[in-house]
């Protein structure tokens, strides 16, 4: 389903540009406004060798949108502007299936799955 290699990491920046705080909670304002790289970073613990490649790949694959903020408000607050990272409306649409099926994937290959009844065993 996915066109996006949803590696461990990947889940963990789709889960934070879509607001999903590890607490479980839902931060709309994420959905609205991005985060910046830095921000990211923190938030999922992960290096920029880490980050910003799968940033790239997510941006490619049309799930994010990459955009500078004002000048006006890096100027005003005396520091460069902060580019930040959002999920497109594909993107939207798209990872919350993918982390899904990934989930799903991963509970399978580990054996987590529920099983069917009455195939444990062998005999019905």
């Amino acid at each position: 389903m996915s066109e996006v290699r949803m590696t461990p990491h990947a889940r963990t920046v789709l889960r934070a540009l879509l607001g999903q705080g590890a607490d479980g909670t839902r931060r709309s304002a994420v959905l609205a406004e991005g985060l910046y790289g830095l921000e990211l970073s923190r938030m999922t613990d992960l290096p920029n060798g880490t980050l910003f490649p799968i940033l790239e790949r997510l941006r490619q694959a049309g799930w994010v949108e990459r955009y500078w903020e004002q000048d006006e408000l890096a100027e005003a607050e005396g520091r460069p502007r902060r580019r930040f990272y959002k999920m497109s409306s594909k993107g939207a649409d798209l990872a919350p299936h993918a982390l899904a099926e990934a989930t799903a994937t991963d509970a399978i290959r580990s054996g987590r799955a529920p099983g069917r009844p009455g195939l444990a065993g062998g005999a019905r």
